[in-house]
C-alpha cells in the first residue's frame, strides 16, 4: 500500500486545524490577551504531528477514522504547545525564536506566557474530558496522558507497577535542565529523550489506538485493522511509540546540529551552546542518523498485527527521520 506522506500531513494538519479553531477562544474572548496569546502560539504554523499519529493510530485499529479524532489530536495538539510555551522560557531555554515566528515570552511577556501554557494544558483536558466515546476509553486516554506528560510518578500505563525511571515530559526537562554542562552519558541521554520528547509521541499512538478501540466497542460490526487481542493492539502502538519518538529526537539533535536557523524555524546550535545532553554528543552525527534507522526499522517491526492499516504509521515514521526540520 502506497502512501503519499505529503497529502497526509497536509490533511492532518487541515483537520487538526480547523478543530483547533473550533476548540480554541477567540483572540477577542476576554481576558483577551490571554487568549492571544494562546492562539499566537497553537496558530505558529507547527507540523501537528502529534495529532497526525494519534489519527492514523485510531484509523489503523478502528478501520475507519471515529469522528472524535480531531478533538483527541486538537488535545494533544495544546498540550505540546504548552510545553513548547514553557520550555522556551528564560528561566529555561531561553528561545526567541519558535516555528519560525517570536516565542510566547518575546510577545506577550512572561507572565501571560506562563498563564498560556497553564490554559492549554487546561483546556487540553477538558476537551479531553468532554470527548464523545465511551466512559472506560475517556478515563484510560486521560490516565495515558497525564502520566505521559507529569514526572513518572505511579503505576506505568500498561502495567500495576511504579516505573523504576521518570518517563514523563517534565521528569525529562528536569533532567535536561539538571544534566546541562555535564558530560552526557549513553544511558542519561536516553532517559531524557524516552521522558521529555517521546513520552508525548508514544502518548499520543496509544491516545488514539485507545479511541479506535472505543469506536469498535461503541459499534461491534466495525472491521478491526489488527489481528491480536486489544491488549497486544494497544502494546503495539505503544512498542512502535516509543521507538519512533526516540528517533524523532535523535534526528532533533542532528538537524540542531547541522541546520541553520531559518532551516528550522528556531535557534540553531542551542543545545551545543548551552552543553545538552545530546545523541550526537555521545555517539557522533553519523552513529545518530544510524542509530534512528535502526529504530525506525523496529517500528516498523511492532506494527505486524496491522498488517497493511499501518501503512500511514509506517509512513509517518519515516518522514520523522528522513525530514531536515
Amino acid at each position: 500500500m502506497s502512501v503519499d506522506v505529503q497529502s497526509l500531513l497536509k490533511t492532518g494538519v487541515s483537520v487538526t486545524d480547523a478543530a483547533l479553531e473550533r476548540l480554541l477562544p477567540a483572540a477577542t474572548t476576554p481576558p483577551s490577551s490571554i487568549h492571544r496569546a494562546m492562539r499566537h502560539s497553537t496558530f505558529a504554523g507547527g507540523k501537528r504531528l502529534r495529532p497526525i499519529l494519534a489519527m492514523e493510530a485510531a484509523r489503523a485499529v478502528a478501520g475507519v477514522l471515529p469522528e472524535s479524532a480531531a478533538e483527541l489530536g486538537s488535545a494533544l495538539e495544546m498540550v505540546h504547545t504548552y510545553s513548547l510555551i514553557h520550555d522556551d522560557l528564560p528561566a529555561l531555554d531561553n528561545d526567541d525564536l519558535r516555528r519560525g515566528k517570536p516565542t510566547c515570552h518575546v510577545v506577550y511577556g512572561e507572565a501571560i506566557a506562563i498563564l498560556a501554557g497553564d490554559a492549554l494544558q487546561t483546556l487540553a483536558f477538558q476537551t479531553l474530558a468532554q470527548l464523545p466515546a465511551p466512559a472506560p476509553t475517556v478515563v484510560e486516554i486521560l490516565r495515558e496522558l497525564s502520566f505521559a506528560i507529569g514526572t513518572g510518578v505511579g503505576p506505568v500505563p500498561g502495567s500495576d507497577t511504579p516505573g523504576e525511571l521518570p518517563s514523563g515530559m517534565i521528569g525529562g526537562q528536569v533532567m535536561d535542565i539538571e544534566g546541562e554542562g555535564q558530560k552526557p552519558t549513553a544511558a542519561t541521554v536516553e532517559r531524557i529523550h524516552r521522558a521529555k520528547t517521546g513520552a508525548l509521541i508514544t502518548t499520543s499512538i496509544v491516545c488514539g489506538g485507545l479511541l479506535g478501540l472505543g469506536y469498535c466497542l461503541s459499534n461491534p460490526e466495525a472491521k478491526t485493522g489488527f489481528t491480536c487481542s486489544h491488549s497486544d493492539a494497544i502494546s503495539a502502538l505503544r512498542v512502535f511509540g516509543e521507538k519512533a519518538g526516540l528517533a524523532f529526537q535523535i534526528v532533533d539533535d542532528v538537524l540542531d546540529m547541522t541546520q541553520t536557523s531559518e532551516q528550522l524555524g528556531k535557534t540553531a546550535g542551542k543545545d551545543t551552546a548551552t552543553e545538552k545532553s545530546t545523541w550526537p554528543a555521545v555517539f557522533g552525527i553519523e552513529q545518530s542518523i544510524k542509530d534512528a534507522e535502526a529504530l525506525i526499522a523496529d517500528a516498523f517491526a511492532a506494527l505486524a498485527p496491522f498488517g497493511e492499516a499501518a501503512a500511514p504509521l509506517k509512513a509517518l515514521a519515516s518522514y520523522l527521520v528522513d525530514r531536515n526540520h
